[in-house]
């Protein structure tokens, strides 16, 4: 499998200034403001998302002014809504880092969010930069959806599949296709081109799920150290679903008992976890991914061979194929 530095090198350049005009658009006179934007800076992941960005742009045309706008109008607007879901999750931690709610408490880092959306906005709308808003406006829109349809449905723990792909549409890949339709909305204005790569995101951004829940589970290597976290936190995922509906009446009532009101003890999620894997979700949830990653594949297949077009090959493997 490729190394990220290696599905980078097409766009290394641009990310690199990627980085210094991101921090630009985050500035404040406030000093508390800059202070806490700093932080969220130093913080930063794999930067897939940007990447995404970049690669879908130079895949379909030449990267410009408006590329680095789309990423850093997406960056601005995902950070806002992880500020955020850290004050709604009252978490502390934010990818090993202590978050900003941890650091400033809730009413900052929800005026920080704020900020940041605004930041998002206004660095369309002076640029007039419309169409890149509306693409990653409508996926702000439907990851808020599928949150608040996750939260309801995980009352009665009782989801049909369709509905939790519908979740995870929601959730995770509508991100990830508007960082690649943003992509190549600043590069063309054909707008077939740009509905493909935003199915090749949204494709992408299922399988990325998909492996996520599998984590919960622990590999094939590692099932003696699953982590149980989705379990502890009654979300339904696509191995317990699986198992689920190919259950008998007696061991659904068991296991949803267990999922319901036994999630913080650690001897009850390794049943919960044991059930899933006799039962064959782990392999049915990896057989899925495997589906949509295929998909997706295909779909970048159609594209012309370029440096690019290899990197969102490499990055799609990448994501499927990752060890955390």
């Amino acid at each position: 499998m490729s190394s990220i530095a290696n599905i980078k090198s097409p766009v290394a350049t641009e990310m690199e200034n990627f980085e210094q005009k991101f921090r630009a658009s985050m500035k404040s006179s406030v000093p508390l403001l800059d202070k806490i934007t700093q932080y969220i800076v130093r913080r930063k992941g794999k930067q897939l998302r940007p990447m995404f960005v970049f690669l879908s742009a130079k895949l379909c045309g030449e990267i410009n002014d408006a590329t680095y706008r789309a990423a850093a109008l997406i960056e601005l607007l995902h950070t806002a809504t992880l500020v955020h879901d850290d004050v709604v999750d009252d978490s502390n931690m934010r990818r090993g880092f202590f978050s900003v709610n941890a650091l400033w408490k809730n009413k900052i880092a929800v005026l920080v969010g704020d900020y940041l959306l605004s930041s998002g906005l206004l660095l369309s709308i002076n640029n007039g930069d419309f169409h890149l808003l509306k693409i990653v406006s409508e996926a702000v829109r439907e990851m808020s959806e599928g949150e608040l349809l996750q939260i309801e449905k995980a009352r009665r723990l009782d989801i049909a599949e369709p509905v939790y792909f519908e979740i995870i549409r929601q959730k995770t890949a509508s991100l990830i296709a508007s960082c690649c339709m943003s992509g190549a909305a600043s590069v063309t204005t054909d707008e077939e081109v740009q509905k493909k790569m935003h199915q090749f995101g949204e494709l992408t951004g299922i399988a990325f799920q998909l492996k996520d829940d599998l984590f919960d589970y622990g590999s094939k290597n590692d099932i003696g150290k699953p982590t149980g976290i989705d379990i502890k936190e009654k979300k339904m995922t696509l191995p317990l679903i699986f198992a689920l509906n190919n259950a008998t009446k007696a061991d659904k009532r068991n296991i949803i008992n267990l999922v319901k009101h036994h999630n913080e003890e650690p001897e009850k999620v390794a049943e919960v976890i044991a059930f899933v894997h006799a039962s064959g979700g782990i392999d049915y949830a990896r057989e899925r991914m495997y589906e949509y990653r295929k998909k997706a594949l295909d779909l970048l297949a159609e594209f012309p061979e370029s440096p690019a077009r290899k990197s969102l090959h490499d990055l799609v493997l990448y994501t499927t194929e990752r060890e955390k």
